[in-house]
């Protein structure tokens, strides 16, 4: 899927931000059905997976903390990838996934605490259909944006 102006990713590198996102998305989503210490821990926890996806949705999948230690852990013990991903989509889904888990935080912050739990359930099951399935939701709705015309290629 890469192309000549853009350098391809290894797909098993978000795959793998996909899964610890994924716990960190389900654990959030328990502290946020809680009582309130918990609801507060789950939200500090949805804060920290927000900058986690402004990392990868401004300096891509390539420069997030997880592709560094699934280049440094992972990688070495894998055979090498059998193609190549064009690493905007997965850019863009951090996007979307940045965009869902900021209205768990609004809401919390507006006081409606359960805004955590119901947002962090969202954004698990993009993280978890991404790692488990290799269906990357953000992704698609790149390409389904990019057919209509309203992302051109840079």
């Amino acid at each position: 899927m890469s192309n000549s102006t853009t350098a391809g990713i290894d797909p098993r590198g978000p795959r793998f931000g996909a899964a610890i996102t994924s716990v960190l998305l389900l654990i959030t989503v328990f502290l946020g059905l809680g009582d309130a210490t918990s609801t507060t821990a789950g939200f500090v926890l949805l804060l920290v997976l927000a900058a986690l996806f402004a990392v990868g949705a401004t300096l891509g999948v390539s420069n997030h903390p997880y592709a560094f230690i699934y280049k440094k852990l992972v990688r070495p013990r894998l055979a090498a990838p059998t193609e190549l991903e064009d690493p905007r989509p997965p850019k863009f889904a951090q996007a979307v996934g940045l965009f869902v888990v900021s209205i768990g935080i609004v809401l919390y912050l507006a006081g409606f605490s359960y805004g955590v739990a119901i947002f962090a359930g969202a954004a698990f099951i993009a993280a978890f259909l991404n790692a488990a399935f290799a269906y990357c939701l953000g992704c698609q709705i790149y390409l389904g944006l990019k057919r209509l015309g309203v992302i051109r290629n840079a």
